[in-house]
């Protein structure tokens, strides 16, 4: 099964890209939702990252508080390394039995830190969805309610967008209108399954 890597800056549309590819049939697993999975009440992962950073980072509930762990984690790269040891062992490790449990031609893996991470060794090729930096910033504050400085320290936390493109096998440009990524899109899709057809290693059967 040839296993695509899609990522992109924040706020760059890697969701709507996503289920682009969903809606033709393609299987997505997504590190976002595993990351979440991973600390969920009870879980190994959330039991880590208390005894990491207490009490204070769960809220009344006992769930783990994202928006205070983002904010220690973002205004501290110590202490976002020291999370992302705990934590990035266990999204793989998930991400990589659900790879495992799929059979189809090929399946879009989404994982927002790709090109910072070492997942790049687990994925065939690396599709980034990229857009102008104006239009991440336009997107990120509309969606969060937050300040244009806010939004430009999140972008600042990830790698910056000529080393994101300089990684990519393909890239979809997403600064225009709806139809004119979905033709991207499905322009990727005959060629990963006509790559597919070609490569005997990569011969998983659609189910």
């Amino acid at each position: 099964m040839l296993k695509i890597g899609l990522t992109g800056g924040i706020a760059s549309g890697k969701s709507k890209v996503a289920a682009m590819f969903a809606a033709l049939g393609v299987p997505i697993v997504d590190t976002d939702a595993i990351a979440r999975e991973v600390v969920e009440i009870g879980s190994p992962g959330l039991d880590a990252v208390r005894k990491l950073f207490g009490d204070g980072v769960l809220d009344a509930n006992g769930r783990l508080d994202r928006p205070k762990l983002r904010g220690i984690v973002f205004a501290d790269s110590k202490q976002r390394k020291r999370l992302e040891a705990v934590l990035h062992p266990l999204i793989r490790a998930r991400t990589l039995e659900r790879l495992a449990e799929i059979r189809a031609p090929y399946v879009i893996v989404v994982v927002p830190l790709l090109v910072e991470t070492d997942f790049e060794a687990f994925v065939d090729r690396v599709l980034v969805v990229d857009c102008a930096e104006t239009l991440q910033l336009e997107r990120l504050m509309s969606r969060d309610g937050g300040t244009e400085s806010e939004a430009r320290a999140l972008l600042a936390a990830q790698v910056d967008r000529r080393t994101r493109v300089a990684a990519a096998d393909e890239v979809i440009d997403n600064d225009g209108p709806l139809d004119a990524t979905e033709a991207q899109v499905e322009a990727l899709d005959r060629k990963y399954r006509g790559l597919v057809r070609d490569c005997p290693e990569h011969s998983g059967r659609a189910e």
